[in-house]
């Protein structure tokens, strides 16, 4: 079964987020899928349940942050806080991601299929993040541990502060964090 939601009109994003928090439980479909996500903030935040959720285009703050088992697939860009605090299951931007991408992610994978803004992995607790092109300044700021793979190049101050985290750069690396 495929559940679809389209969050053109008043409360659908509040519709969306109240079932996946709780009658997604019951129904367990194959698929939820979003359309008409025009930038939404909060798609598909605090998903505690193993379910696949499609967004059929961009999506604003927070896509799938706090998300715990669910496989969530971005088809487009993702705003500011992309799968922050996640920690687990599999968020996938097919797109570009703006700043702090993954921050404070405790596990979990984050795939960035396309380039990621300032800051990403910032504080990174455990998990992966993958980037397939290339990361702005301050990526891996503060990252306690993990892993990030990027793809392209990093940016200025790539893991400064870092503290067990591991980072593999396949391009060039503008400069190192300061610690």
């Amino acid at each position: 079964m495929i559940r679809e939601f389209s969050l053109v009109g008043d409360g659908a994003l509040r519709a969306l987020n109240q079932y996946l928090h709780h009658e997604v439980k019951q129904e367990m479909p194959a698929l939820v899928r979003v359309t008409h996500p025009d930038g939404a903030h909060a798609i598909a935040a605090g998903v505690d349940t193993p379910v696949e959720i499609e967004v059929q285009g961009h999506a604003g703050y927070y896509v799938a942050g706090m998300n715990q088992h669910a496989r969530v697939t971005v088809h487009g860009n993702a705003g500011t806080g992309a799968a922050e605090n996640m920690m687990s299951g599999l968020v996938r931007i097919k797109g570009f991601a703006s700043t702090s991408a993954g921050a404070s992610a405790h596990g979990g994978t984050l795939v960035i299929e396309g380039d990621a803004s300032l800051r990403c992995g910032i504080s990174l607790k455990g998990g992966d993040i993958v980037v397939g092109g290339s990361a702005g300044s301050f990526t891996a700021f503060m990252a306690q541990a993990g892993r990030i793979v990027i793809c392209g190049d990093a940016g200025e101050a790539l893991g400064d502060s870092l503290y067990e985290a591991v980072i593999y750069v396949r391009g060039k690396v503008a400069s190192l964090g300061a610690d």
